[in-house]
């Protein structure tokens, strides 16, 4: 068995036990600060060389730890949460969970589990992650303030979602920040509107463009029956969100520069962006997501990591409809969807053996269902990726056709 460190993390703490061969060494709590973290390093220096430290990943309140392990050259296991919860059920048929329970049982199983030691990735890897999720967030917040600003803008100027009816433009914002309600535009003369578009965009625009725009504003705020009164809550809510989508927008953009540029330091990157279909966004949100793809022996351990692996279920006659099994990475999965659904879109562009799956999953003597037929394309896609990056060969649609017969 060796020598097991296994911890039961909490917020700002973990229980700690040390086993040897089925022995309990010693127990306590560890503090996640300064002192707490000098202590257990000075008990890690007193035990074995073999030691091995086993925790489960809880999100932010197990990465003190694993940032603990890293920076000492601790060798450990981080265990998946549905992995850990099977592993202490084994033997028993009662639910029992306490932090030392946990611990002392993580331990005890170590042995009877195979716990792939963790490996480390270069650090890029973890900072485009943080990327990626901080543009995720974004782009969450960007879709919730939208929609705000389209419920109060209903009320106060409905008119003027057509200046961004197909996308959220800063310009647009701009404009819907200055007149908010239609007396803000009729209290002004064209003259006055036309300068204050040009004066308040950071987007060059023309005289003559400026004063179409303010021609059509004028026009709509006299059409507009708004209902609410210029000083109302409503009013100075349109304002409010559009100064603040306006400053996502800005956030969104410098973000997606940075993670652009992170990510082109890496050889994948040009592997993946030579695929008909994934831009610049796209690949780096799918290195941020996945990792060191090469890390994975075959491209069934990337399927069960983003969680696209078949779960079957069959008992007796009985044999249930196989689903995937949707355990893995939700974001990257996420991501590799809508790479698929931006291949199908853009399919005129280049040809792409993916979308040529998906048709021929579409037509078969059996057709399969829209997400069943995207889903086997993820699935393929992955795999190619897996093979592309590995031997660092980028996108060649003659030889993916002659691979796939």
């Amino acid at each position: 068995m060796g020598t097991v460190m296994a911890l039961d993390v909490a917020m700002g703490k973990s229980y700690k036990v040390v086993y040897n061969d089925q022995s309990c060494l010693s127990e306590g709590e560890v503090i996640h600060n300064q002192t707490g973290f000098q202590e257990l390093l000075n008990e890690i220096q007193t035990l074995p060389d073999d030691l091995m430290l086993v925790f489960e990943s809880t999100g932010i309140y197990s990465k003190p730890i694993e940032a603990f392990c890293q920076k000492n050259q601790i060798r450990y296991c981080l265990l998946n949460p549905l992995a850990a919860k099977k592993q202490l059920e084994q033997g028993t048929l009662r639910s029992w969970k306490t932090d030392k329970h946990d611990a002392h049982k993580l331990a005890q199983v170590h042995q009877q589990n195979d716990r792939p030691e963790k490996t480390q990735q270069s650090n890029i890897y973890n900072e485009l992650r943080d990327l990626s999720r901080f543009y995720q967030e974004i782009e969450d917040d960007i879709k919730r303030t939208r929609m705000y600003l389209h419920n109060a803008l209903q009320l106060s100027f409905p008119e003027l979602e057509r200046f961004f009816s197909s996308r959220v433009t800063p310009y647009a914002l701009t404009l819907i920040n200055l007149f908010p309600h239609p007396e803000y535009v009729l209290q002004s003369s064209k003259t006055k509107i036309k300068n204050l578009l040009m004066k308040s965009t950071t987007k060059k625009i023309s005289e003559n463009r400026a004063k179409q725009k303010a021609n059509q504003i004028i026009e709509y705020a006299k059409e507009s029956y708004p209902a609410v009164s210029p000083n109302s809550v409503q009013t100075q809510k349109v304002q409010y969100y559009a100064r603040h989508l306006h400053r996502l927008l800005e956030e969104k953009e410098n973000i997606s520069k940075q993670m652009i540029e992170k990510a082109k330091q890496l050889l994948e990157f040009e592997v993946l962006t030579s695929f008909p279909g994934i831009g610049e966004i796209s690949a780096a949100l799918f290195i941020g997501e996945v990792g060191d793809i090469t890390r994975f022996s075959n491209h069934k351990k990337v399927n069960a990591f983003i969680g696209i692996d078949i779960r079957r279920y069959q008992s007796g006659k009985y044999a249930g409809q196989d689903h995937i099994n949707k355990r893995g990475n939700p974001k990257g999965r996420k991501i590799l969807y809508f790479i698929v659904r931006n291949m199908i879109r853009q399919q005129k562009a280049a040809p792409n053996h993916i979308v040529d799956y998906y048709y021929k999953l579409k037509k078969q003597p059996h057709p399969k269902k829209d997400k069943v037929a995207v889903v086997a394309c993820m699935n393929k896609l992955l795999k190619c990726i897996h093979s592309m990056v590995r031997n660092n060969t980028k996108y060649d649609y003659s030889y993916a056709i002659s691979m796939d017969h």
